[in-house]
């Protein structure tokens, strides 16, 4: 492995390779140091280290990107921190992450070659050391990257070339003195793909990576193999947050980036800036450490107390709360991105990790007693870096929002939680990790309020240091889709591998989407599966469920009842095995298709109007097509109300008036992406070259299969049925275009009349008549409780004791009535009230009367049943009941007093 290390450029420049004495790492420098310069063999010494330059984190974005412009490099637009175009990861947490799979496959050639980019990044793994190590860790950062990709006919440059690069622009453009720059030997691995890395450190800090991507990992027969990749890629990381902290040798990294928005967090969280004498002497040993190992932090504890005359205990608590500062100044820069970039909150995808990033803030904020609302530390996030990141500012007010939802959600949570935490106790006598993380999951209680209210039951609870980090680690990645009817399951699994021997069939449904009738060539068929050169039968796919129609051959007619697709293959299902000869008419059902058009067309109207309405956050989170009518999922943070299903509409049918231009067309994959941005995929990530779009003239666009209108003006009219939160974040809503408005409106006009003629009223006054009957009804309750307290104060007057416990015989079947006089009967003692037969049981709090009619019942020979207090139980007979009470009356004198309250 030393051969993939040993550089011509390091001889050249005359640096050696040392072993490290510390961990034993291989590294090249010019220096006399024997320590590699990454932490913790290496404190950070880097305060002592001349630059040439002191960097805000802006000025070195700027400073990374104008120096690899300089070297050839095209600067390429960062991505928002949601990967939306990839359909197997929630968040960017690389740059190389812009480019993968589709670039780094080889299926699509970059944007530029070579390039350079500042991508803001998010990664969570290590988000419960936020804050602790003084900066060490972030969730959000900036992660700057010059990549080449290096084709067999196209070579760019390599290994040589990568840390001569990194070279020059630390000492040079950031002038380190050369001999501290070390280059560390080390192996990367990650979405698939490994290489060889060098470590750029510094002093303690590392600067950066620079990763050789040239191999596929791949596992056969439980083994992981290395398979040497055609395109080889040339991945760097520098942290530009780190860049920032190095040149301007602020006390904290946060110091470095936030500056005056520091300050102005200290001063509304209500915490006194601790003195720079001691943050400096604790960052000095933040490399060192690690909070899962406590007494790493009370070492460095100790050593400043010995050095600046302070009490351990002072010190850490000052650490602890200015901790805390730093981690919400962190976190709420992180959802600043994740809600501009149009994440809703949930308990699923990205929403979840949302979530937990908001919630672990407003837990930060409760340990700091601090009563200052998330949203408005939002809002400063947001004016602070207005005119970094235009996106937040443009999403400002459903930023805002949606955490002032969260947050009023999170104290209801709190709320409940207790309850669910002291079910749980009694029932499993301990909590284990596993709880824990069911507990945050399912219902939203932090490990910490566990930890609580488990030790006021006496109950000691473990809660990991990383807890948070478990938890994002659990949830960071999505399951891969991928869709088709092989992955459907709607093809048997022989006729799958049967239509993969085809070529592609040429689709004359995307050609001309209004093809009712077309001739074709059987080039295969397989009992009742037929597959043709060319096709207008749309597959199912993309939501549009598939067309049905009639294929002729001769004298013979067959029914297609279903087409699907196999890779670029489409195979129509027929109603019975095929028979016929080599030319064939195929003739659609065309006014199914047109009712699939209007409302798929329909669908990308709606989501223009939805997003013009409720704002850039919405996003499909699910879709389908049926000729009766269209469903479509996405994704908000509360129900919609009445007035904006209004607007909605009004919205949707005003571009239906217009008769605005829809056309289908294709374009490159980066060329689509730079012109119309990443909500082209809402309906997935197409793994293809070219992008097939469809365009509603100044309205939307999209990455679409399906087939369309070819104005807006055909889909007639747009009404929405019906909306309902579906799941938390997801709301749905279902609507119907064209001719089904008349059908649904029909059928509204016949439910009212229907109403209106059993209320004897007519459909105009039916409102009105309604209102009088709730009047009357309100009225009728009043009598009717009057009444029944009547009647309770008289059967009390008239109940009977057998052994012990009470009872009463009603000659009323009113439920209500009976629960009011068994209430007011068990209130000291057990009590019955008995209906033809039934018999409703319930006893004082303590009082098991459900283990005791368990236990005589059957002797008795009546049925029923009980838990605790309470019970019911029906009996054949007057005598069985008495013989039921007498029984249970010895039963319960039998329970110890203690049972009985």
């Amino acid at each position: 492995m030393e051969n993939e290390y040993r550089l011509r450029f390091f001889e050249e420049e005359g640096l050696k390779r040392k072993r490290c004495k510390v961990c034993g790492s291989y590294f090249w420098t010019k220096g006399e140091h024997e320590v590699c310069g990454d932490s913790p063999c290496q404190e950070y010494e880097f305060f002592d280290v001349p630059t040439k330059v002191k960097l805000s984190l802006r000025d070195a974005k700027r400073e990374f990107i104008k120096f690899f412009e300089e070297k050839g490099h095209v600067p390429v637009e960062p991505r928002p921190v949601v990967a939306r175009w990839r359909d197997d990861l929630f968040l960017t947490i690389a740059s190389i992450v812009v480019f993968q799979p589709h670039v780094t496959k080889g299926l699509v050639p970059p944007p530029a070659n070579p390039l350079v980019i500042v991508q803001p990044c998010i990664r969570l793994e290590d988000i419960d050391n936020v804050g602790l190590t003084l900066g060490r860790h972030m969730t959000g950062f900036h992660m700057g990257g010059h990549h080449a990709f290096n084709y067999p006919d196209n070579w760019v440059y390599w290994k040589e070339e990568t840390v001569k690069l990194a070279y020059e622009f630390f000492t040079e453009r950031i002038g380190i003195p050369e001999e501290l720059l070390n280059f560390k030997e080390s192996w990367w691995e990650g979405g698939g793909n490994a290489g060889p890395s060098f470590e750029v450190t510094v002093a303690g800090l590392e600067l950066a990576t620079l990763v050789f991507m040239q191999y596929d990992v791949v596992e056969e027969n439980g083994q992981k193999k290395y398979v040497p990749m055609k395109l080889k890629v040339v991945d760097t990381g520098y942290g530009i947050e780190r860049i920032a902290w190095f040149t301007q040798k602020t006390p904290t990294a946060f110091h470095a980036v936030y500056g005056e928005l520091l300050h102005e967090f200290h001063k509304r969280l209500g915490v006194e800036e601790p003195p720079d004498e001691l943050l400096y002497e604790l960052v000095r040993s933040a490399g060192l450490m690690d909070p899962e190992r406590p007494e790493t932090l009370e070492r460095v504890y100790k050593r400043a107390s010995e050095k600046l005359g302070m009490r351990v205990d002072e010190i850490r608590e000052i650490h602890s709360r200015a901790s805390l500062v730093y981690q919400v100044l962190d976190h709420t820069r992180t959802l600043m991105w994740m809600l501009a970039d149009g994440i809703v909150p949930s308990n699923v995808g990205e929403g979840y990790l949302a979530r937990l990033v908001i919630r672990r803030t407003l837990r930060a904020l409760k340990k700091l007693k601090a009563d200052v609302p998330l949203s408005e530390l939002l809002e400063l996030q947001i004016n602070y870096w207005k005119d970094d990141y235009p996106r937040a500012w443009k999403n400002k007010d459903y930023i805002l929002d949606v955490v002032e939802f969260e947050q009023k959600k999170f104290e209801e949570t709190l709320k409940k939680g207790r309850n669910i935490v002291i079910r749980l106790i009694k029932k499993k006598k301990q909590i284990t990790l596993d709880d824990l993380v069911e507990l945050y999951d399912s219902h939203g209680i932090p490990p910490d309020i566990v930890s609580e209210i488990a030790k006021e039951m006496g109950v000691r609870v473990e809660v990991p240091h990383n807890f948070y980090s478990i938890v994002a680690s659990r949830h960071q990645k999505t399951v891969h889709k991928v869709k088709g009817a092989e992955e459907k399951g709607k093809l048997p699994p022989e006729i799958i591998e049967w239509a993969k021997g085809f070529p592609p069939t040429r689709r004359l449904f995307h050609e001309d989407p209004y093809m009712k009738e077309f001739d074709a060539q059987v080039i295969g068929s397989n009992r009742n599966y037929v597959i043709l050169d060319k096709t207008a039968f749309y597959p199912e796919g993309g939501g549009q469920a598939a067309d049905t129609g009639v294929i002729a051959s001769g004298d013979e007619s067959y029914r297609v009842v279903d087409v699907q697709k196999v890779g670029d293959v489409i195979v129509h299902v027929l109603d019975r095995d095929y028979s016929g000869g080599k030319v064939v008419v195929g003739r659609i059902d065309w006014e199914r298709r047109y009712r699939l058009m209007r409302h798929h067309t329909g669908t990308h109207l709606l989501l223009g109007a939805l997003r013009k309405v409720l704002g850039d956050h919405v996003w499909q989170a699910g879709a389908e097509k049926t000729p009766e009518k269209a469903r479509f999922d996405f994704t908000h943070h509360k129900p919609l109300t009445r007035e904006e299903v209004r607007k909605i509409e009004e919205v949707a049918n005003k571009v239906i008036d217009e008769r605005r231009k829809i056309r289908a067309f294709t374009l490159p994959r980066n060329e689509a992406e730079a012109r119309y941005w990443f909500s082209i995929y809402q309906g997935g990530v197409p793994m293809s070259k070219d992008i097939r779009l469809v365009e509603i003239e100044g309205w939307d666009v999209e990455a679409c299969f399906g087939t369309h209108l070819s104005n807006t003006g055909e889909v007639g009219s747009l009404k929405i049925i019906s909306t309902r939160k579906i799941q938390d974040g997801v709301v749905r809503v279902e609507f119907v275009a064209g001719t089904r408005v008349a059908e649904e409106a029909a059928k509204m006009e016949d439910l009212i009349r229907e109403a209106s003629e059993k209320l004897s009223t007519n459909p105009e006054m039916l409102v009105k008549r309604i209102d009088a009957l709730q009047k009357e009804l309100e009225n009728v309750k009043k009598t009717v409780a009057e009444y029944r307290k009547r009647l309770v104060s008289e059967y009390l007057k008239a109940a009977k004791a057998l052994d012990g416990i009470k009872y009463v015989k009603l000659d009323l079947r009113d439920p209500e009535l009976v629960q009011e006089v068994l209430r007011a009967l068990s209130s000291d003692s057990p009590a019955a009230v008995i209906v033809d037969g039934r018999v409703e049981l319930a006893a004082p709090k303590g009082v098991d009367v459900g283990k005791a009619v368990r236990e005589v019942v059957r002797e008795v020979g009546c049925k029923g049943g009980g838990k605790g207090n309470r019970a019911t139980v029906v009996c054949e007979s007057e005598e069985k009941v008495v013989e039921l009470l007498s029984k249970l009356a010895a039963k319960l004198t039998s329970q110890p007093s203690g049972r009985r309250g």
